[in-house]
This record gives C-alpha cells, sequence and structure tokens, in this order.
C-alpha cells in the first residue's frame, strides 16, 4: 500500500510541475509582454505602410512597460531600444531603430518558446534584417510599400 501511495504522490506532484511549467509560459505572454507585443506590431504595420504615425506614442509604451515592470520579464534593452526608436522623426531613423528592437524581441519570444501559431519571425534578405508579426502574408517593415511582400517566414 505505501508503494502505491508514493506512486500516487510521485505523480501529482508531476502534474503539478508540467502546471507549474505552463503557468510559467502563460506568465510569459502576461503583461507588460502582451502590451510590448502589441505596441510592437502597431508599429511594423505602420513601417509596412510608410507610416511613423504614432511611432513616439507606441515605441514610448514599449520603453515605459519595460521600465515599469517590477517583475523583470522583459530585458532592460527592450526599454532602451524602444527609447531609441521613440526618438526617431523619418522613416528611415525609424526602420534602422525597429531592427534592434525586433531582434530582441525575436530572441525573447524564442528563449521563453512562445508565440507558436500566434507570432510569425521574417526576414528580409535586402534589408539584412528579421522582424515579427501576424497573418499569413508578409508586411516588410523595412522596405514598406515599395517591397512589401519581400521576405520569407522563418516559422
Amino acid at each position: 500500500m505505501k508503494l502505491a501511495s508514493l506512486a500516487l504522490a510521485l505523480l501529482a506532484a508531476a502534474g503539478l510541475l508540467c502546471q507549474t511549467a505552463v503557468r510559467a509560459a502563460d506568465a510569459a505572454l502576461m503583461e507588460p509582454v502582451k502590451s510590448v507585443l502589441d505596441h510592437y506590431l502597431t508599429i511594423q504595420t505602420n513601417l509596412a505602410n510608410d507610416s511613423i504615425k504614432g511611432l513616439d506614442e507606441h515605441a514610448g509604451a514599449i520603453a515605459k512597460a519595460v521600465k515599469s515592470d517590477t517583475m523583470k520579464m522583459l530585458p532592460p534593452e527592450v526599454g532602451s531600444q524602444a527609447a531609441a526608436l521613440a526618438r526617431a522623426t523619418d522613416l528611415k531613423a525609424a526602420r534602422k531603430a525597429f531592427k534592434p528592437l525586433s531582434d530582441s524581441l525575436i530572441k525573447y519570444l524564442a528563449d521563453h518558446k512562445l508565440g507558436k501559431g500566434v507570432y510569425r519571425v521574417a526576414y528580409c534578405p535586402m534589408a539584412e534584417a528579421s522582424w515579427v508579426q501576424t497573418g499569413k502574408e508578409i508586411r516588410n517593415p523595412y522596405e514598406g510599400k515599395e517591397m512589401l511582400d519581400c521576405g520569407e517566414f522563418k516559422n
């Protein structure tokens, strides 16, 4: 009887570990990560449409979210990269500043094994840069309307 009780206890503990791992993965896409990605995707869409409208607002919101994150879920460089993006005053500067922010968010998603089936990573050989986007069609933030569909999905 003791062996059966021990086996049940081990199975229960294993179930708890699985639930904890699932909660940890879910937490990684909770706030502030979710709002950071939402703002990032708005910026990505606007850049793909050759617009910097709202850039300072959305990039500033990313920087603020990272700075005020008491759990330190996102690396601090995401905040500083977003702050640099918020200071961009033209499309060329915005696209240049978007690259390191994209690289950091791609790394975060990969390291935490997040976003499968929701967030897609795309790469443009012309710009030699990657980005995160949703949807099934390439929407290139680095080339914009001139070469909107230039690139390929990496996942």
